[in-house]
């Protein structure tokens, strides 16, 4: 009972706390609901850089979740380490009324490690909270306050970070000393900043957002950060965890990278230096040399998440990865430069943004520590420049993927940074080529053999089933090509790691009633082995223009050995579209009892005007339909 009062107590204190602050739905203005999902009633962020070891951060915000597309909108993410201190979190949940229904602190919250498979940040963990409430809509009144132990890190301004999300207000606030300068970024910003004197003396600069419609998700849309609105801080100089530093441009920031988080940190046991000088005795070419001592390294180390020198910018020490046999992303790479450096290759350490949905490039005119979450090598042949993923066992030398390709990276040297672009993979490069030979009889069973090569982008296509034992490969395979009562008589798997790596699939199925026949007709699918299984839906009035990140290439060449007597019931499709984005051509040839398809499909990578989305509704609603042709051949009399 007292539990219950003491509960009601704290709902009646909250209502008063929050009868100032109308939060009922009815409140938002139309305007702001076209597209919302969830909408930031009121937000108000205030940085404050004490010194440049003391920096405070106070969030508050109130957001309205209007359906269940917006609950992840309403996702409370807390970064900490141990040099970002959570002091304080607590909040409310209102009704659609604006009333007091559940309150939550810090103990609600579920504390996880917040580091991936590449991030530098390996130290940090997260406390994230996301009410279990099903009945929408509902409103979350939070606030928190961090204490942070380092000013070059400040994070994004992002007050729209997602489509579906409309803003009432937003207020973002940074202070600091006179003398504390700092550099930003406006990014599709509607307002500039406001700079300011406050009563304490401090340098204050000023956003505000009021009343900025929801963005509507729209498919083939470019990297959010192209149309949402965000602003980029960085400090003129700093300190993290003792070390200080300044930078205003990427060759001061490259510098201070390698002078004070990588020098020193490469000296190798003699025993190992040598080694390396041993196995690539008998080369001349220095990138074979190269290819020995990368292949070598995948095999002595793994990929750990390890938490080195300040805040995770540090790579371990090379000794430390050649004696222990295993490092994050920065240690294996800079174990790796070492072990290039002892046969006199010189390479270069480069931090990148690791995405494989987009190519996020770091931005020409603007340097900060926070646009990065990789690391990777560059070994700057003359006329060959070579770049190496050092976290990977398996992929080949000189193989990026799309990961890590075609963008701005920033190479850490001893003379400053340089930004370097990493190799494009092109359409015609991302390759899947397929040749078949399949016999179908009378009762409609097939059987056949076909080989399967992939190459660029595409060459990853089946990595997923090299650690896997056959019987778990051939499951996969059956789910992969969906040919019903598929049977699987042989599947081979070979990669050729070679400076054109290329992965090869061998595969001999048989499948029963593939075919069907009734009433004198025999009827199967034309297209057996690869359907795109894009079906694009209709955008009106579409704003964003249309981006095809990763272009691809597919050729199928299948042919059929037909039970006799059959003859086809129609003309044989032949279709052949032609767009700026892509190509299509799907054909088939009857020649007694053979049939021959060839398709061929290739997207396109590129930014193209919003108009060429109805054009891309329109070709893969091409494609589906000839994908999914049912070819008909009647039983001859004679």
């Amino acid at each position: 009972m007292r539990k219950v009062n003491l509960l009601f107590c704290f709902l009646v204190l909250m209502a008063k706390a929050y009868a100032q602050q109308n939060y009922q739905t009815s409140l938002i203005p139309k305007e702001l609901l076209p597209y919302a999902s969830a909408v930031v009633r009121n937000e108000e962020i205030n940085i404050e850089v004490k010194d440049p070891d003391n920096t405070l951060y106070h969030i508050q915000k109130a957001i309205t979740v209007l359906n269940k597309n917006g609950e992840s909108l309403a996702h409370i993410v807390v970064f900490h380490n141990k040099s970002n201190i959570i002091k304080s979190i607590k909040g409310t949940i209102l009704d659609e009324f604006g009333k007091p229904i559940g309150k939550f602190s810090e103990r609600d919250f579920e504390d996880v490690n917040a580091a991936n498979d590449f991030s530098l940040f390996e130290d940090s963990r997260v406390k994230h909270y996301i009410p279990g409430i099903t009945t929408y809509p509902y409103t979350l009144v939070y606030e928190y306050d961090v204490k942070s132990k380092q000013s070059l890190d400040f994070g994004d301004w992002t007050p729209n970070p997602s489509t579906g999300l409309a803003v009432e207000k937003s207020t973002y606030t940074f202070s600091c000393k006179p003398d504390f300068n700092i550099r930003y970024k406006e990014i599709n910003l509607p307002v500039k900043c406001q700079t300011a004197t406050n009563a304490s003396g401090l340098k204050t600069y000023t956003w505000q957002i009021t009343n900025m419609k929801a963005v509507k998700q729209e498919p083939y849309s470019p990297y959010s950060e192209s149309f949402l609105s965000s602003v980029k801080i960085a400090p003129d100089k700093f300190e993290y965890e003792g070390v200080t530093g300044a930078f205003t441009n990427w060759t001061e920031l490259g510098k201070w990278i390698y002078d004070k988080l990588l020098k020193s940190r490469s000296d190798l046991p003699v025993q190992t230096a040598e080694h390396m000088k041993e196995i690539t005795s008998n080369m001349n070419d220095p990138k074979l040399k190269a290819k020995k001592i990368y292949e070598y390294m995948q095999q002595k180390t793994r990929y750990i998440s390890v938490q080195v020198g300040i805040g995770g910018f540090q790579p371990f020490l090379a000794s430390d990865v050649d004696r222990l046999g295993y490092g994050d992303c920065k240690a294996l790479v800079n174990y790796t430069q070492a072990l290039l450096k002892a046969v006199n290759i010189d390479s270069y350490y480069c931090v990148v943004e690791g995405d494989h949905d987009y190519k996020v490039s770091l931005l020409k005119d603007f340097a900060s520590m926070n646009q990065a979450n990789h690391i990777i090598l560059c070994i700057p042949f003359k006329n060959d420049t070579t770049w190496m993923d050092c976290t990977s066992q398996t992929i080949p030398f000189g193989y990026l993927g799309d990961f890590t390709d075609d963008r701005n990276v920033l190479a850490c040297t001893p003379n400053g940074g340089i930004l370097l672009h990493t190799p494009k993979y092109t359409a015609q490069t991302n390759l899947q080529e397929r040749k078949a030979n399949f016999a179908i009889n009378a009762a409609g069973e097939l059987t056949g053999d076909m080989t399967t090569t992939f190459k660029g982008i595409q060459y990853e296509n089946r990595e997923w089933f090299m650690d896997e034992g056959q019987a778990e490969r051939v499951k996969k395979i059956q789910q992969v090509y969906g040919i019903n009562n598929m049977t699987v008589e042989n599947l081979e798997f070979k990669q050729d790691k070679s400076l054109d790596p290329v992965t090869t699939e061998r595969l001999k199925f048989k499948a029963r009633d593939f075919g069907s026949i009734n009433d004198g007709k025999l009827y199967f699918l034309l297209n057996a082995t690869n359907h795109t299984g894009r079906n694009l839906h209709e955008v009106r009035n579409r704003i964003n223009l249309v981006d095809i990140n990763e272009g691809f290439t597919d050729i199928d060449e299948i042919s059929y050995a037909l039970p006799k007597g059959y003859k086809l019931e129609k003309d044989a499709i032949n279709v052949n579209i032609d767009k700026p984005f892509g190509k299509y051509t799907a054909q088939m040839l009857v020649n007694g009892d053979q049939l021959i398809y060839k398709r061929k499909l290739q997207l396109i990578d590129g930014t193209y005007s919003k108009e060429t989305y109805q054009e891309m509704v329109d070709f893969f609603a091409t494609v589906l339909e000839n994908d999914n042709y049912n070819v008909t051949f009647i039983k001859t009399t004679n």
